[in-house]
């Protein structure tokens, strides 16, 4: 496998799709042959004050445009710089990254969490099986009509503004699902209950963690969680999010 190395890729267009939230194409080129569902791209800043790149996953990728779709939420210095940049600009990147989803199954139940909901369109497209896709929020939609044309939607906001009124739990059990493979992506809370429900109802499940990284490629150990096994790579109960996941079975991990 080759090593990922940083490139500077050209910005196809880079458009708000709601406040606060953004989505970026990158004109990638070759860099698209080898992106799966699941995977992701650390973005560098030119600020200097800002060394460490920023992890986004992919979102959505266009083998014949040869473009890779990043949605990204503005939470900091790092990502209201990418916010400012434009059709045309060049930004440093390194890509893709991970371990992605591995599709699987003859009925799929795919469930977003807020920013955790992005990744989870690509494997939406790619996953020919039935699917029922559960996607949260807090209150504002984003992404809701690209799902649409991929299975059947429900929507769930915290606030009962669209959908069910609660969590993704709370709508999968309003609207009896279930499958014979569950993929998630979210804030732990909420994989921890998909994790629980899932063994519960003896479901298979692929988790992708959300995490805060450094290097991107396992080098530096700032981005481990829990493991069910001992790693071999660091000799103890942890694996590497940004290189062994972000995307890992549920009994693999312990949240």
């Amino acid at each position: 496998m080759s090593i990922a190395q940083k490139k500077s890729i050209r910005i196809f267009s880079n458009e708000s799709l709601e406040e606060g939230v953004y989505e970026l194409w990158l004109e990638a080129g070759e860099l698209v042959a080898s992106a799966r569902p699941g995977q992701f791209f650390s973005l560098y800043c030119r600020d200097g004050g800002r060394l460490l790149p920023r992890p986004i996953s992919i979102c959505e990728i266009d083998n014949n445009k040869k473009r890779i779709r990043l949605v990204y939420r503005v939470l900091g210095k790092g990502t209201e710089e990418f916010a400012k940049l434009k059709a045309g600009d060049f930004i440093d990147c390194m890509g893709p990254l991970g371990n992605g989803f591995t599709l699987e199954g003859k009925k799929a139940l795919i469930i977003g969490g807020g920013i955790g909901i992005p990744p989870l369109l690509e494997l939406s497209k790619q996953l020919t099986c039935e699917k029922d896709i559960v996607l949260g929020y807090r209150d504002v939609t984003f992404l809701d009509k690209d799902f649409i044309k991929q299975g059947n939607v429900y929507l769930v906001t915290e606030d009962g503004s669209v959908g069910t009124k609660g969590n993704v739990l709370d709508a999968i059990r309003e609207h009896n699902l279930s499958a014979d493979i569950i993929y998630a992506c979210g804030p732990t809370p909420m994989l921890r209950g998909v994790k629980e429900w899932a063994l519960t109802n003896k479901i298979k499940a692929q988790l992708s963690l959300e995490e805060r990284m450094a290097c991107g490629i396992g080098a530096c150990l700032a981005c481990v969680c829990k493991s069910s096994s001992v790693n071999h790579h660091t000799n103890v109960n942890n694996k590497r999010i940004c290189k062994d996941g972000p995307v890992f079975y549920a009994e693999e991990v312990i949240l």
